[in-house]
């Protein structure tokens, strides 16, 4: 499972966020426009892609993902480069061998390499895990922001660029977000965290398929 459809799933529902302020359509429904044309909605578009990409904490998690991407390739390498010569050694002597002891060194090798793979894809599961967990307390942080910055631009609407043709009268608020966002929450702690249970079942899916 990507980063990318990992903030995919986090944002969806942020990245489509649809906010409608109260007390402006209280106040449309209340008085209409005198013209009796419909009231013109004040849109606010964000590529909340981007804000987080470029923000302090979202720079931050992808260091410390691929720090911990990396400490982990350092301590599985030594048992990956045995597996590679317990498999070489097997096929050197498979001529030699007799059928009964090729067969159990074989049984041993795919029993070794089983249990590698599945440590592996545990390791990746963490990995994920923390970075979902991180993403998430961006996200709880993101909501406020979004709000204040609605409120202050008395806007009715927010959009994600991702979901937008055409707006030519929308207010791009990236760059703001991404300084509220360095402000509030520079950077977020990310451990290694087991996964759902759903997400986990996924990942094991698509690394199957791999």
């Amino acid at each position: 499972m990507t980063k990318t459809s990992i903030l995919t799933r986090i944002f969806a529902v942020a990245g489509m966020i649809l906010l409608a302020a109260t007390t402006a359509q209280s106040s449309y429904a209340a008085a209409p426009a005198a013209s009796g044309a419909a009231p013109v909605a004040r849109i606010l578009i964000i590529d909340l892609r981007r804000a987080i990409a470029a923000s302090k904490v979202g720079q931050s998690i992808q260091q410390q993902v691929n720090g911990l991407k990396q400490q982990a390739q350092t301590q599985l390498n030594g048992e990956a480069e045995g597996l590679k010569r317990q498999r070489a050694e097997i096929e050197q002597q498979g001529a030699i061998l007799a059928a009964n002891v090729k067969a159990q060194k074989v049984k041993d090798f795919q029993l070794r390499a089983a249990a590698f793979e599945k440590k592996v894809q545990e390791r990746g599961g963490l990995i994920q895990g923390g970075m979902l967990k991180a993403n998430q307390q961006v996200e709880e942080a993101l909501g406020p922001i979004l709000q204040g910055i609605m409120q202050e631009r008395q806007a009715t609407v927010l959009l994600d660029r991702g979901a937008v043709l055409l707006a030519p009268n929308a207010i791009d608020v990236t760059g703001v977000v991404v300084q509220r966002l360095d402000m509030k929450m520079p950077s977020v702690k990310v451990d290694l965290t087991p996964l759902p249970p759903g997400l986990a079942q996924a990942a094991a899916r698509q690394q199957a398929q791999q």
